[in-house]
């Protein structure tokens, strides 16, 4: 028997064969074996590397579809005073070249202490959190970067799992 293989994502799924839950380092693919939560061992063969968001499917070449779960990680949850200091914060991190959540009140980033002493210096309520991570695609073809630009000289803080 042949290896199932998946070349598209749907942007929803209705009624899923299976899930296969991934953190978001995990969930930046191209192409890969993977195994669903259930055991279902498939190819993932995209045409370029993306980020399989929480809730979409893999479609399967049996037809059968796979859904994206995304598995809750550590992270900081950004707060400002308001619009436009939040606006100021995300700033900040954009800056600094990390991965981030955005929604119109808050930001999520991965936990890294460094950063979180920075943000709470520029008056951010930080908090810690465990919840899926999905971050803003960026701006060349839908590609982020997993690297950290470390200003302080710290080496060997940040880890991923």
């Amino acid at each position: 028997m042949s290896l199932l293989t998946c070349s598209s994502v749907l942007d929803h799924t209705h009624h899923p064969a299976d899930t296969i839950t991934l953190d978001e380092t995990d969930r930046h693919r191209r192409r890969m074996k993977m195994t669903s939560d259930g055991g279902i061992g498939f190819l993932l063969d995209l045409p370029e590397a993306r980020l399989l968001k929480h809730g979409e499917g893999l479609k399967l070449s049996d037809g059968r579809v796979v859904e994206v779960r995304a598995h809750p990680e550590a992270l900081y949850e950004v707060t400002g005073r308001d619009a436009r200091h939040l606006l100021t914060l995300a700033w900040q991190i954009g800056n600094r070249h990390l991965a981030a959540d955005i929604t119109e009140t808050r930001i999520r980033i991965r936990a890294d202490h460094v950063i979180k002493t920075m943000l709470e210096g520029l008056g951010a309520t930080v908090s810690e959190i465990d919840a899926p991570f999905d971050p803003e695609g960026g701006a060349y073809g839908g590609a982020h970067h997993n690297h950290h630009h470390d200003h302080t000289g710290h080496h060997g803080d940040h880890h991923h799992d």
